[in-house]
């Protein structure tokens, strides 16, 4: 869909607007704006969040302070936007009463269009305006304050054509933010779909017709009757890590690059941040892994908790802490076979029954991580099945990959149609949604 463009156009002279219409006023933020300073009480005035998609009751997620009395006023039709450059894009238009935190400027309108601001003010040319004229010591935070913003010059149209821009913009980015919703959610089935096919592949084999038998593990069900079952000590070894804050004074050490938990990610290995060790020589071939190993973390949330994944020997020499597993498999279990096996609905249903559970996160001891009973087909099937999910994999990559482009195509087309339209780079004074007998006056006003 195009657009087209005003019939004139004058120099504004600023860098983020560029040319404007030339009916558009252009005139100090100041003009428009006053800022509410006054403070509230959050038992008062409820508590509202600031978000990069608006303003909303206080998320469960936010940080709390014992200064609740001491917050901005919030009344509905303010505009409110966080003055820190590290959340940029946090600011709109808010439709409640409320209070928020001293750090955001909190504007109150006059003579401009509610939805128009909330528009102009979230566009990214207006942000990044809005953060340059921000001070501060630290190259990459820094604050805006009103009485640098009120400074910055805004183009705008007539109030009729605020409506109109606001009304095309709803309509427009509704209707992309329903086919954003659309792909987002299409990824989510496509991951189902990868997670449903991994559980059955390594439960139950490729050959549909093949003779079943029951594991005599609950949690597990039926397996091909030519598969063994039985607990993982049964086919590996667990290689302890190295403790943090050994003392080893008055011995000599040497340096060592280690994995921790947060190295150890569901499906690979995290190599943007290696620390180092302090070890004793002689315990360097103790705690170093093998290309090979099976790299599990001991604690994590129950989405990550036990989800293996393959050392390659990326580094060589490499140890481990004790908190990460490092499981060694003998000859009768391929390495990729554990780690994929760990990524199953049945791996993850043991994980969390034989996991310590607290508030956030979950640990599981290194002899229950043993513990797991495991459908061992042949080597040999364990190949052909692997071969199979590598496969199925680079579909899923491919697919996931194409709905992923999507999204942020239609991201950035949201972004640069918002600009357009409140910098007055496409005209949408004509427009009307699809099946809508025109607007007369909006009619009369663009000729």
């Amino acid at each position: 869909m195009t657009f087209p463009c005003y019939p004139k156009y004058k120099a504004s002279g600023f860098i983020w607007l560029g040319d404007v219409p030339e009916s558009w006023a252009l005139k100090r933020l100041g003009h428009y704006f006053d800022e509410r300073r006054e403070r509230a009480s959050d038992t008062e005035f409820e508590p509202l969040s600031v978000t990069k998609h608006g303003i909303v009751p206080r998320l469960e997620s936010a940080a709390k302070t014992q200064d609740g009395d001491n917050r901005k006023k919030v009344l509905a039709g303010d505009f409110v936007i966080n003055s820190r450059s590290d959340r940029k894009g946090s600011s709109g238009l808010s439709p409640l009463d409320g209070s928020v935190s001293l750090i955001c400027t909190v504007l109150t309108p006059s003579g401009l269009h509610g939805p128009f601001i909330h528009h102009l003010f979230r566009s990214e040319l207006f942000q990044e305006e809005y953060y340059r004229w921000g001070k501060g010591i630290v190259a990459d935070l820094w604050s805006t304050n009103f009485s640098d913003m009120k400074n910055i010059v805004l183009g705008v149209p007539s109030e009729a054509e605020q409506i109109q821009i606001a009304r095309f913009l709803d309509h427009e980015t509704a209707r992309i933010d329903a086919l954003i919703e659309e792909q987002q959610r299409l990824i989510e089935l496509l991951k189902e779909k990868r997670q449903t096919v991994i559980s059955h592949t390594v439960t139950k084999g490729l050959d549909p017709t093949v003779s079943m038998k029951d594991s005599c593990v609950e949690w597990l069900g039926e397996v091909p009757a030519h598969w063994d079952v039985g607990a993982l000590r049964w086919y590996a070894t667990i290689q302890g890590g190295v403790a943090k804050g050994k003392d080893y004074e008055g011995r000599e050490t040497v340096l060592m690059p280690y994995l921790r938990v947060a190295n150890v990610q569901n499906g690979f290995v995290d190599l943007s941040e290696v620390k180092e060790i302090s070890v004793l020589e002689s315990e360097v071939e103790r705690y170093s892994l093998r290309a090979g190993d099976v790299l599990m973390n001991e604690g994590g949330d129950n989405d990550k908790l036990g989800r293996g994944t393959v050392w390659q020997g990326q580094i060589s020499p490499c140890l481990h802490q004790n908190h990460v597993f490092a499981i060694r498999p003998n000859g009768s279990l391929k390495a990729e076979w554990l780690a994929t096996f760990t990524q199953s609905e049945q791996a993850r249903i043991y994980f969390f029954l034989n996991s310590k559970q607290s508030t956030n996160l979950a640990s599981i001891s290194a002899s229950n991580a043993m513990g797991l009973a495991l459908p061992i087909p042949s080597v040999n099937e364990q190949q052909e099945i692997l071969a199979y999910l590598d496969q199925d994999r680079a579909r899923h990559e491919q697919l996931v990959g194409v709905a992923t482009s999507t999204v942020e195509l239609l991201q950035e087309r949201r972004s640069a149609l918002i600009s357009a339209a409140v910098t007055g780079k496409i005209d949408v004074r004509g427009w009307q949604p699809a099946a809508s007998a025109p607007s007369p006056e909006l009619v009369e006003e663009a000729v």
